[in-house]
């Protein structure tokens, strides 16, 4: 079933590769485990076209967002990628599908952030407070955008978990307890990635589930984690 789905989507989502080249094994992999993010952002309409790297580059990550003309682009960088399923390492070969839908689900977050115009917003409310100085105006800058990536990861985080509560309730515990793991193992306190403020907030799945949707399911808790981030 899970393969007729992706062949299903592939034909919907466009899907750029290696000319001429086949996807992997892996790649497949990949996709079918995603399949039923991909399924969802079709019905809502989300604009995501798949992007697959011919060779991934120095520390590409195996499932990126980016955003061009518009359109969001899930781009999948497997192919000559030694840490590809680094992030999976941990987990049984069983249960890692579960994780990359959970991963899909964290990138659809960051589309629909985009497709909302939102992108980088605080929201309708909310306004920084405080000041930070440095002589190094580009040190500003840099400390600014910090700020704004780890609020969207923080919101994407949320959004993966409300998926998870709603499409897998009896693995929130364990899917739960990976995520927080990988957060709590970021190198650097307060970086992009830094998303346990919110994390934390959702350790009860039963914030969950009120909203029409699993980014309406994450506003709430997002909002109560930015003011708790800053």
């Amino acid at each position: 079933m899970l393969k007729h789905l992706l062949t299903a989507l592939l034909a919907l989502l466009p899907v750029a590769a290696t000319a001429g080249a086949a996807l992997t094994e892996l790649e497949t992999r990949w996709l079918n485990a995603a399949a039923p993010v991909l399924a969802y952002s079709q019905r809502i309409n989300l604009p995501i076209d798949i992007t697959v790297q011919p060779k991934a580059g120095p520390g590409d990550v195996p499932l990126a967002m980016g955003f061009v003309d518009g359109r969001c682009k899930l781009v999948l960088s497997l192919r000559g990628n030694p840490d590809a399923e680094k992030i999976l390492h941990s987990v049984p070969e069983a249960e890692r599908a579960l994780l990359i839908e959970t991963m899909a689900a964290h990138e659809i977050g960051h589309c629909w952030r985009y497709v909302q115009g939102v992108w980088h917003a605080l929201p309708a409310g909310f306004v920084e407070t405080g000041d930070e100085h440095a002589h190094d105006g580009q040190m500003l800058a840099e400390s600014k955008a910090m700020r704004e990536m780890r609020r969207e990861e923080g919101f994407a985080d949320l959004v993966a978990l409300a998926w998870v509560q709603r499409q897998h309730p009896a693995q929130y515990g364990r899917v739960y307890a990976w995520l927080s793991t990988l957060r709590d193992a970021v190198p650097v306190e307060r970086s992009g990635h830094d998303t346990r403020t919110w994390v934390r907030l959702a350790k009860n799945a039963d914030g969950f589930g009120r909203g029409a949707s699993p980014f309406d399911d994450a506003v709430t808790m997002w909002q109560a984690g930015l003011l708790n981030d800053e």
